[in-house]
């Protein structure tokens, strides 16, 4: 299987504009204050924590790093699904940290998503979650409507995970 992402706009995330031709997705949570509450987070953000809180199964690395592959699995109710995913980048500043991975062959998406915990100006902590997507299979595109609302689901769980 190769690990060669599935959309040309690779780093995109970071971009203000995102690619056309994608659903977007860009939402933010406050989920502390201060210095101490930005460290928790963000050691928790490179361990993959938003992903395994939310409810995935995350194979892999243990720490987040460029170039690492994850396999991220879901399970709703009976039925289950299985994807891969690769860091195509990572924050590692003072007052931001970071990721973003973007979907392998086989993924029902093609696209990618970026995880990045703020520490601002104002003390609070925020976590902000930026993606594009659009279907890459047949059963994913049938899906139409319902796949979008899976991923803001999810999007939700994701901002949650480090309240």
């Amino acid at each position: 299987m190769t690990d060669a992402l599935t959309y040309p706009e690779v780093g995109a995330t970071a971009d203000e504009a995102l690619p056309r031709g994608y659903q977007h997705v860009r939402r933010s949570a406050v989920i502390g204050r201060g210095g101490p509450d930005f460290e928790a987070a963000a050691a928790a953000l490179m361990t993959w924590q938003v992903q395994r809180r939310s409810g995935l199964s995350v194979r892999g690395s243990e720490r987040v790093a460029v170039g690492e592959v994850v396999w991220l699995g879901l399970a709703i109710g009976s039925l289950g699904i299985g994807f891969r995913c690769k860091v195509v980048s990572v924050i590692d500043e003072p007052r931001r940290k970071g990721f973003a991975y973007g979907t392998l062959p086989g993924h029902p998406e093609s696209g990618e998503e970026a995880f990045i915990l703020r520490w601002r100006g104002d003390d609070i902590v925020e976590l902000d979650v930026v993606a594009f997507s659009r279907p890459a299979r047949w059963w994913s595109r049938l899906a139409g409507p319902a796949g979008q609302l899976v991923q803001r689901w999810m999007t939700g769980r994701y901002l949650k995970a480090l309240a």
